[in-house]
């Protein structure tokens, strides 16, 4: 029986994907094998030594810690694109609310104490302040292509807007996604001097923090249009104010509020929303779900952040998996242990990612506890599991 400690409230539709009789998922559960949450903040919390895997049912990880873990041998899974067209949709009504005043004008509206012709007359005289522009030609940058950038990207497009891209790391699978429409920018600068629109779609880590600033500001064509619908870090909110006071920028429509921003009369301020819809809550969950259950049953590692995708078929062997160091040998240790305990390797995967690696081999034969402290003993090695034979 595999316990899970849920930090969040954890879509039943995920929940529904960790079997009763082989799952305990609890709020309050002692030595749980794997964690599920969502916004909880893990940073300040002591993680029981039991847990083999976390599992975000979005796509944020900075909630996480994902290294420390890393350094335990603990993946950290998460969902990407599970949520992506709920932020693409939030992204169009951003560019809406930014080109057309719209929240601006329906403040304006709740103001108005009057009735029959006064009423009238006072939306006539009003609506003139509020005059916008519209979607079709303008330049929209899309800051980071994967799954949620691509979806942003093909939706302007089909919009009449032209389209430019930044993404040096762009995956494969998300560039064939990618519409032939879409031109790629080498530079975030270039980018920045084409866009009628900028919209930020990229994780916050040292390289993305603070990278919309007030020197690529500057660069945008007067009037323009930032969304940040990514992390609040990303944007220098200081610089993005200055540019709305300066007229640079006609407005910025953002996730992350601060006083300072909601007090603002051209900031448009929303309290987290990206992916706030119970379709996208869902389709976090299950995802999760799926990849914590795969990784405690069969070892698999996929959509993990601080771990390499490592994925092995089961065959009707012992399966054995392996995180640890990313340093030579490793494999050719492992396969002399077991070797000498007697017994052939079926099947073996190895995966690196930076400092880290993650092996799987299925074996001919059950694993003496012999073996598997012969095993743990290797210098690099963090964490060990024996899975056994497959659950039929």
């Amino acid at each position: 029986m595999y316990k899970i400690l849920t930090l969040n409230n954890i879509a039943v539709e995920g929940l529904r994907h960790l079997p009763r009789e082989r799952y305990e998922a609890a709020s309050e559960i002692a030595h749980p094998d794997a964690i599920l949450l969502r916004s909880h903040n893990m940073h300040d919390m002591e993680i029981p030594d039991t847990v083999a895997a976390i599992g975000r049912a979005g796509a944020g990880t900075n909630n996480i810690p994902c290294d420390a873990m890393a350094a335990r041998g603990v993946p950290v899974f998460n969902a990407p694109g599970a949520n992506a067209n709920a932020v693409k949709e939030l992204v169009i009504g951003g560019l809406l609310l930014g080109a057309r005043n719209l929240a601006s004008a329906s403040e304006y509206v709740k103001t108005l104490d009057k009735t029959g012709d006064e009423l009238k007359k006072a939306v006539e005289d009003g609506k003139k302040q509020f005059v916008g522009f519209e979607l079709p030609g303008k330049t929209l940058g899309v800051i980071g292509l994967g799954a949620i950038g691509v979806e942003v990207a093909n939706a302007a497009l089909d919009l009449g807007m032209k389209v430019v891209g930044f993404d040096p790391a762009i995956t494969v699978r998300n560039a064939w996604q990618l519409s032939s429409g879409v031109e790629m920018e080498e530079t975030l600068d270039q980018l920045f001097q084409h866009a009628d629109f900028v919209t930020c779609h990229v994780p916050l880590i040292d390289a993305t923090r603070g990278m919309v600033n007030r020197d690529r500001l500057a660069l945008m064509n007067e009037g323009s249009v930032l969304i940040n619908f990514a992390r609040g870090g990303v944007v220098d909110d200081a610089a993005a104010m200055a540019a709305l006071d300066s007229g640079k920028l006609h407005a910025f429509v953002t996730d992350f509020p601060t006083p300072e921003l909601i007090a603002h009369p051209k900031v448009t301020a929303l309290p987290h929303l990206g992916a706030s819809t119970g379709e996208a809550e869902a389709n976090c969950a299950v995802m999760v779900a799926e990849n914590v259950k795969d990784y405690l049953e069969n070892g698999n590692i996929r959509h993990s952040v601080n771990f390499p995708e490592a994925r092995l078929p089961r065959l009707d062997a012992w399966r054995i998996t392996v995180a640890n160091a990313n340093v030579p040998n490793m494999v050719g240790q492992i396969s002399t242990c077991i070797a000498n305990a007697g017994l052939n390797i079926e099947d073996l995967l190895n995966k690196s990612i930076g400092d880290f690696a993650y092996t799987i081999v299925d074996v001919n034969g059950e694993p003496t506890d012999a073996l598997l402290d012969e095993l743990r003993s290797i210098e690099g090695v963090l964490t060990l599991r024996n899975l056994g034979k497959p659950v039929t």
